[in-house]
């Protein structure tokens, strides 16, 4: 009876041009599970490595927010970003923009004898851009070593006796004259420049240090003491997301860190070859860096003037050489280089900086030397 009434239920709906239901369905041959496709994109994400971080390396952070000897007390909890790579094995162990967390330890303000306040964190764990949580036990501080306290401390107090001694020798020189100092050896103006040294080495004695301060974007450096092994991630896994136009071919040949016109090593410079025969033309209100937090950055003027693409026009179907920079609120964080459609501003191209950093097997751009050009 039971075979009778699956019959007619399978011919009821081949009748009704309706579908088997997968359980009266033979399985395709060859097909994948989904445990499979899982497998196959772990496998493009890690290696086959497991690594710990390195107890004797640093990891370097860049933090999101003011921690302050003044305004901040401790325990409070903050957190920060790696700014490089942490590389082990074949592959990526940390990649850039992993968050850390972590709180205040310490804060000692500063004292007299022109010694600085100094802060003590302490971090418990990491977040990775894919969302993996790795307990760590790491620490920093901002204290100066005793024998380079001391040394920054007397060499400070010389500067003090010798600002002090000139004054002291030019006050001598008003009240005494310099008949004064003439029949006196110049003994007066000795005695008058010991005196303002004294004067001065005690100021200096009793003056406070400077309060501590790490402002967002300050880069600091992190001593892991302990971590958990974690997976190794590929090259190609951490790489950042680009956007490509065709017949727009932006080559970047080098990279560099600079100085803007106020003194703030702040400006990105990109060194590039630009082939366009996409059908548009593009100027610099076409061109802009920008971050991670979404903040945009038009082309400085104030680069290299002979050489800069910031007051040209990229026309369709020239091919270009040149530089363009950018002033940033903050270098260490990821930037994209992007050409807008004129008419909508929708963005056409995206190019990363950091992966352009990686294929140029550079680490750090602040110790780039800007090339001449020819």
């Amino acid at each position: 009876m039971k075979k009778f009434f699956v019959i007619i239920l399978i011919l009821s709906f081949a009748a009704s041009g309706g579908i088997i239901p997968p359980v009266f369905a033979a399985p395709y041959e060859g097909h994948i599970e989904a445990t499979d496709t899982k497998k196959q994109e772990q496998n493009k994400i890690f290696t086959n490595e497991v690594k710990k971080i390195d107890s004797d390396n640093e990891i370097n952070l860049v933090v999101s927010q003011v921690l302050a000897g003044t305004t901040s007390i401790e325990g409070d909890e903050f957190f920060a970003e790696v700014s490089q790579d942490v590389l082990a094995g074949s592959g990526v162990l940390l990649p850039k923009g992993t968050v850390a967390h972590g709180s205040i330890r310490n804060i000692v303000n500063p004292k007299r004898m022109n010694r600085d306040g100094y802060i003590e964190l302490s971090f418990d764990y990491l977040i990775t851009p894919d969302g993996r949580e790795i307990p760590i036990e790491g620490d920093m501080t901002s204290r100066l070593s005793a024998a380079k306290s001391v040394a920054r401390t007397a060499g400070e107090g010389i500067v003090h006796t010798a600002v002090g001694g000139v004054y002291g020798a030019v006050a001598a020189i008003e009240l005494a004259g310099i008949e004064g100092a003439v029949l006196s050896n110049g003994y007066t103006v000795i005695g008058g420049a010991a005196i303002g040294g004294v004067i001065a080495l005690g100021l200096s004695l009793f003056r406070k240090g400077k309060d501590v301060l790490i402002s967002p974007g300050d880069e600091i450096r992190v001593k892991i003491r302990s971590a958990e092994k974690i997976p190794v991630m590929t090259f190609e896994s951490v790489r950042q997301e680009e956007i490509s136009y065709d017949g727009l071919d932006v080559s970047i040949n080098d990279i560099y860190l600079e100085k803007d016109p106020f003194d703030n090593l702040n400006t990105i410079t990109l060194d590039l070859v630009i082939k366009n025969h996409s059908g548009k033309d593009f100027s610099a209100f076409d061109i802009a860096m920008i971050n991670d937090l979404h903040n945009s950055y038009n082309p400085s003027i104030f680069s290299d003037y002979k050489n800069s693409l910031a007051m040209k026009t990229i026309k369709n179907g020239e091919n270009i050489s040149g530089v363009l920079s950018f002033a940033v609120d903050n270098p260490a964080r990821q930037h994209w280089l992007v050409f807008y459609d004129r008419r909508t501003h929708s963005p056409l191209a995206k190019i990363s900086i950091d992966n352009a950093k990686k294929d140029l097997n550079i680490t750090d751009i602040t110790k780039k030397k800007k090339k001449k050009r020819k």
